[in-house]
């Protein structure tokens, strides 16, 4: 079993979709910094000041706080500003997949086009006829 088990992770595929998790992982926190550390603050700035992070509707009447952060110690709230944010962060994530797979694909249909045509095997009879007039050239 333990073989087996060893055959299944020396795999191409398996070692490529773990790569591919991590790798996505990591870039996905790449983007959310983008979001949050870049992006939404010079939305923020230009909208005039505005924290989307800290948007928020009580749903309890115990929630007073000015802040997300204390208002979930507080009780129910309704954080519609983190959703803008993670919907940006998602849209921003999949424009960058898109044009990466986009690139790739161009990339594939340029080799594919550089790539030069096999010739394919001439009939039986066109070889046979091409060995007896080589052979009657060196005669």
């Amino acid at each position: 079993m333990l073989k087996e088990f060893q055959e299944f992770i020396s795999r191409g595929n398996v070692m490529d979709l773990a790569v591919g998790v991590i790798i996505g992982a990591a870039f996905g926190r790449i983007v959310d910094s983008l979001v949050n550390d870049i992006i939404m603050p010079i939305v923020g700035a230009i909208l005039g000041g505005l924290d989307f992070n800290n948007y928020f509707l009580a749903l309890s009447s115990a929630v007073n706080a000015t802040s997300l952060a204390e208002a979930k110690k507080q009780g129910a709230v309704f954080a519609y500003g983190s959703f803008i944010t993670v919907v940006l962060n998602f849209i921003i994530l999949a424009f960058i997949i898109f044009l990466m797979v986009k690139a790739v694909n161009n990339l594939r249909r340029r080799l594919e086009q550089q790539k030069p045509a096999t010739p394919t095997a001439p009939p039986a009879d066109v070889a046979l006829l091409t060995e007896i007039r080589d052979l009657l050239a060196r005669k």
